[in-house]
């Protein structure tokens, strides 16, 4: 006999999806842990808490090597897992498109254009410890993203389609320029090619801390507009409807993204399918709702590209590989077996 107050699968499912960010939340704390222990000096989980002040003391050179080297790596690619991943959500539901990315209104194109001038240019200067590199990919990203904006701009608004065409033809043009910067590299062309592929060698607190409040604001900006962007992927006319300022909303939505997008992509170079894939993946667990996905998105993408950026500087020690490659090498064929899998329904079921 069947209990009819029993509930049913998707009422059981609708119930565990506010336990996936807490859950989220516990194995991105562990990551962290498990990061800190990897290098070629093994350090135990123990000394990894002792070092953050949670436990018994641990010798100099232990904390040196926690805190110094390994933590702002860490912590950077959790900023930019969750800025990319954020990102990624926020253009999939202003494009109503599963397909859309941080890079598809010209963000890396104008931070790979930046950095690639710093790299052939042999620019060296620095501001608070970050590198002209850094600085001119982020003036890059931010500068082609106004320019795109302020193309697609008409009548007291921006159209989704013509920011996605204005992104893709700027994003071309630009490209063309940075493959004839390559041609006069010369010997800086190694050094164009690895930050083209991202990483994060090198890294140091500094990078942290550029591109910390712009991942932050951007995600707080998204998470406030979370209903009205729910109400957006069902369009325009409807949100307007429903009492939603579309244009305000929409150009909000665009510059929270493209900032988190910009200080991510400065930071790291060129790093893909995290604000491709997580996203979507996340939306199969969490549901549409934007107020669930968003926390849920920036988690997870911090947690991807930690446990990508491990595996990177782990599998082929004392060499490195980038972790561009390693997110593209796992992400692509993921994200095949995702849209096979799903790919009788909706963008927003």
């Amino acid at each position: 006999m069947v209990d009819a107050a029993a509930p049913s699968p998707s009422e059981r499912a609708e119930t565990a999806r506010p336990a996936i960010v807490p859950l989220l939340l516990v194995l991105l704390a562990l990551a962290i842990v498990a990061s800190a222990q990897v290098g070629s000096v093994s350090i135990t989980a123990r000394d990894v808490v002792g070092s953050l002040g949670l436990g018994q003391a641990v010798d100099d050179t232990t904390k040196t090597i926690v805190l110094q080297l390994r933590l702002p790596r860490i912590i950077l690619a959790v900023i930019v897992g969750a800025g990319l991943a954020s990102a990624g959500t926020v253009f999939q539901g202003l494009f109503r498109n599963p397909m859309a990315d941080p890079y598809i209104i010209g963000v890396s194109a104008g931070a790979a254009l930046g950095a690639t001038v710093a790299i052939v240019s042999g620019l060296t200067f620095a501001v608070a410890g970050v590198s002209a590199v850094t600085l001119l990919a982020f003036a890059g990203a931010l500068g082609v993203t106004l320019l795109v904006y302020r193309l697609a701009w008409a009548h007291g608004d921006v159209a989704v389609e013509h920011l996605l065409l204005a992104g893709v033809a700027v994003g071309a043009f630009l490209g063309a320029i940075i493959s004839a910067l390559q041609l006069f590299g010369g010997e800086s062309l190694q050094q164009v090619i690895f930050w083209l592929m991202g990483g994060f060698s090198g890294r140091t607190w500094e990078h942290a801390l550029l591109a910390a409040p712009y991942v932050v604001v951007g995600y707080l900006v998204a998470r406030l507009l979370a209903r009205d962007l729910n109400l957006l992927v069902m369009g325009d006319e409807t949100a307007r409807s429903l009492g939603v300022p579309v244009a305000r909303s929409r150009g909000l939505l665009i510059v929270a993204g493209s900032l988190m997008a910009a200080a991510a992509v400065a930071v790291s170079g060129l790093i893909g399918f995290v604000g491709l894939v997580v996203p979507h993946l996340m939306r199969l667990l969490t549901g549409p709702d934007h107020r669930r996905l968003i926390p849920a998105a920036a988690l997870a993408g911090g947690f991807t590209l930690l446990l990508a950026d491990t595996l990177a500087r782990s599998i082929a020690v004392p060499a490195e590989i980038p972790v561009g490659i390693v997110t593209a090498a796992l992400g692509a064929p993921f994200f095949l077996y995702l849209l096979r899998r799903h790919r009788k329904r909706t963008f927003w079921s």
